[in-house]
C-alpha cells in the first residue's frame, strides 16, 4: 500500500488515547514519518510522563488533554490544535476500553457495562470525529482511521468453522461496540465520498496492552505498523473499508 508523500512534514495528526499502548506506538510511528502529532491523553500527568518518554531527535510530539466522553474536553482539544497548528490532516480514533472479563456472556452483562463501553468506543468516536471534521475538511488529504477489532466482525463470529469464532472470548459489549464502530466508519465514508477525506476501520491485531492485561502476543509497535499506513494513504487509497494484519476483514 502506497503512502502519501505530497504533504511532507506539514501534516498534523491527532491520536486519541496516545499516552500508552497502541496509541502511543501510533503517535511515535507517525512522528517518525515526519508528521506533527498531538498526543491525546485523558490524564494530563500521565500524558506528560508519556511525552517525556516518547521524545527522540526529529520527533514533533505535543500533548493535548482530551477525554473523548466529554464534549467540552473534545472541543477544547480541537481549539488547541487549531490555535497551535492551524490545521488537522489525520485523525486516529484509538481511545478504547473493555469493561468486561474475557469470559463474559451476554446474559451476564449489565446495561451499565454496555453503556460504559459504548460511551468511549462508539459515542466518543462520534464526538471527536464531528469536532475534528471542520479542520479535516480543509485538508487537501484528510484521513480518519478508526481503530477497530476483528472481534467486531459479524461474519467471523457467526461462522462456526472459523477458529476465532470457536476459541476467542465473547466479550459481547466490546465486540458489539467495535461492530457499531465499523458501521459508523462506512457511514462517514459515504458522507465524505466526494471530499478528499478517507475513512477506514483498522484492526491492529491481537496486541498485548493494558486493555487485555497484556494477553495479546503482538507488541504495540506491531499493531501500529498495521494502522499507520491508513493514516498516510495516498490519493488512490481505499475508503470505507475494514482492514487487519492480512488485508481486508469481513464485516
Amino acid at each position: 500500500m502506497e503512502q502519501g508523500t505530497t504533504m511532507g512534514d506539514s501534516r498534523v495528526a491527532l491520536v486519541t488515547g496516545a499516552n500508552k499502548g497502541i496509541g502511543r506506538a501510533i503517535a511515535e510511528a507517525l512522528s517518525d514519518c515526519g508528521v506533527r502529532v498531538f498526543v491525546g491523553s485523558r490524564d494530563p500527568s500521565r500524558g506528560e510522563q508519556a511525552l517525556s518518554e516518547m521524545e527522540a531527535p526529529g520527533r514533533r510530539l505535543e500533548l493535548v488533554e482530551i477525554d473523548v466522553t466529554s464534549p467540552d474536553s473534545v472541543a477544547a482539544a480541537v481549539r488547541q490544535i487549531a490555535e497551535l497548528a492551524g490545521r488537522l490532516d489525520i485523525l486516529v480514533n484509538n481511545a478504547g476500553i473493555a469493561c468486561e472479563p474475557p469470559s463474559s456472556l451476554p446474559s451476564t452483562l449489565t446495561a451499565e457495562v454496555i453503556r460504559m463501553t459504548y460511551e468511549t468506543n462508539v459515542l466518543g468516536v462520534v464526538t471527536v470525529t464531528n469536532a475534528c471534521l471542520p479542520l479535516l475538511r480543509e485538508s487537501p488529504a484528510g484521513r480518519i482511521v478508526n481503530c477497530s477489532s476483528e472481534t467486531g466482525s459479524k461474519s467471523i463470529w457467526s461462522d462456526p468453522h472459523n477458529p476465532m469464532s470457536m476459541y476467542a472470548p465473547l466479550v459481547p459489549a466490546y465486540s458489539s461496540s467495535k461492530a457499531a464502530l465499523n458501521s459508523l466508519t462506512v457511514a462517514y465514508a459515504k458522507e465524505l465520498k466526494d471530499t478528499p477525506i478517507k475513512v477506514n476501520a483498522v484492526s491492529p491485531g491481537h496486541i498485548g496492552t493494558d486493555l487485555n492485561g497484556g494477553a495479546g502476543p503482538g507488541t504495540p509497535a506491531e499493531g501500529a505498523a498495521v494502522v499507520v499506513p491508513f493514516a498516510l494513504l495516498d490519493d488512490n487509497g481505499p475508503t470505507g473499508g475494514f482492514f487487519g494484519t492480512h488485508g481486508p476483514v469481513p464485516w
